[in-house]
């Protein structure tokens, strides 16, 4: 019997630890748009207006484009998980002196969101500086 509780007990956990992942999927996308130029792995993108979107919602990867494709960048996250629903959308940046990065992409009224992992330049540009850590309001898609 006791063996038969902690096999339960080990499924459950599992189980909700799989859930994680997959909560951390934008469905219709998120808009935002920066007066700065940043970058998103390894691509720099200029000022202008962007939307975030998941191609393939079972990958962990982000796909950042402006209105005309012209300038986008896919990049790999890792989903995060808060204790209360983010109050609102929005896009967090890392600054290190005049070089900006894609940081977080947070859903208002959710509870998860997607951490950007620090890019080789990023970690070359960062040196031994702490990040300003700044965001932008962003709106999600319907």
């Amino acid at each position: 019997m006791k063996n038969l509780l902690k096999m339960l007990g080990a499924s459950g956990f599992l189980c909700l630890l799989l859930t994680v992942p997959g909560a951390a999927q934008l469905a219709n996308g998120m808009d935002f748009s920066t007066d700065f130029s940043f970058s998103v792995g390894a691509t720099k993108l200029p000022a202008g207006a962007y939307t975030i979107t998941q191609s393939d919602q079972t990958q962990g990867v982000l796909k950042v484009a402006d209105a005309t494709g012209k300038h986008s960048a896919m990049v790999e996250f890792t989903p995060m998980q808060a204790e209360t629903p983010h109050t609102s959308s929005d896009v967090t940046f890392r600054r290190y002196g005049k070089d900006e990065y894609l940081d977080t992409v947070l859903v208002g009224g959710q509870t998860y969101g997607m951490k950007i992992e620090r890019s080789k330049a990023e970690q070359k540009a960062a040196g031994d500086q702490k990040p300003e850590v700044h965001k932008v309001s962003a709106k999600s898609k319907s």
